[in-house]
């Protein structure tokens, strides 16, 4: 059994590198070309002023666009092309931990019963309001970003074959820099799911559901988010939803919870190939969702809505 999750997890992690990589490579060798051309210079002074009041240059609006309108990986390409200091490269993490995939990710709140400005409000002012915070409390992390396998530029390309030759070493080394994360990560999750280890663990997360407002049966839509992710792990969650009999408050204050802090293992291992640290990351996530979650709930309460919904 364990040789047979190892295979398919296996399997999987590669198939998901393959996937990834259709987006990471395209998107990694189009950045890393445009920065030789007119364009790209034009749109970061354009909106540099923006930028600049959370902490971040012009050209991070990239990476930010393509992080909410595609995925992650889109916009990790992107970084992978750019020069960032290293606070900027944390920024970027944090507010692309809270807002990222919006189309895909929003359609699944949606379709478990939670009003689209609810999750789009949320996602969207923690990304803004933490990069704010961040650039106001942080002082330090000037510095230039190293990217893990990829050596800072000491130098221009002079001609249009050097361009594309190392648009494509920085694409190939962010591929494989990513398949290092994915491929044993995807053999763990087949274990864990072979071992059915997502019910024990929304066993486990009964009393965490509980002490933030919930009933006991959102317990395995808080762990399916937790360990999958919002779109990785929607069919599950849509399905407890369903079955479990989760009621729209506690269904809300659960997504409010996931839309801060959802794939904690994935969502914040993608992010070492930029040497990002990786535990402020997940911290800073995970206490964000939890104070959020309660106040939520508490005003909830406070206010009456929860007994108008009873009747």
């Amino acid at each position: 059994m364990l040789f047979n999750s190892i295979k398919n997890g296996l399997l999987s992690g590669l198939k998901t590198t393959w996937t990834l990589g259709k987006i990471i490579f395209p998107v990694t060798l189009i950045v890393a070309v445009l920065q030789y051309t007119p364009v790209l210079p034009w749109v970061i002074k354009l909106i540099s002023p923006l930028m600049k009041l959370l902490g971040l240059s012009g050209d991070a609006a990239i990476p930010l666009v393509l992080g909410n309108f595609l995925n992650l990986y889109a916009a990790i390409g992107a970084i992978l092309t750019l020069d960032f200091s290293v606070k900027e490269v944390f920024i970027l993490a944090i507010m692309l931990s809270f807002s990222h995939n919006l189309f895909i990710e929003s359609g699944v709140a949606m379709k478990a019963g939670v009003k689209l400005w609810v999750v789009l409000t949320t996602r969207l002012g923690l990304a803004i309001v933490s990069a704010a915070v961040i650039n106001l409390v942080w002082h330090g992390g000037s510095a230039p970003a190293k990217y893990g396998l990829i050596e800072a530029q000491t130098g221009h390309p002079s001609s249009l074959g050097g361009i594309f030759l190392q648009s494509i070493e920085k694409a190939g080394l962010g591929i494989l820099q990513l398949a290092m994360i994915v491929i044993p990560l995807m053999v763990v999750i087949q274990i864990l799911k072979d071992i059915n280890w997502l019910k024990k663990f929304s066993k486990t997360m009964s009393p965490v559901t509980k002490s933030l407002g919930m009933q006991e049966n959102t317990s395995t839509t808080m762990a399916a988010g937790l360990l999958f992710g919002l779109a990785y792990g929607a069919g599950v969650m849509i399905q407890a939803v369903k079955e479990d009999g989760v009621s729209h408050k506690d269904v809300t204050l659960a997504f409010i919870f996931l839309v801060a802090c959802h794939a904690v293992v994935e969502d914040t291992l993608i992010f070492v190939p930029l040497g990002t640290p990786v535990w402020p990351l997940f911290l800073i996530r995970l206490g964000v969702a939890i104070i959020l979650t309660l106040i939520v709930g508490t005003i909830w309460r406070r206010s009456g809505l929860l007994r108008k919904e009873a009747e």
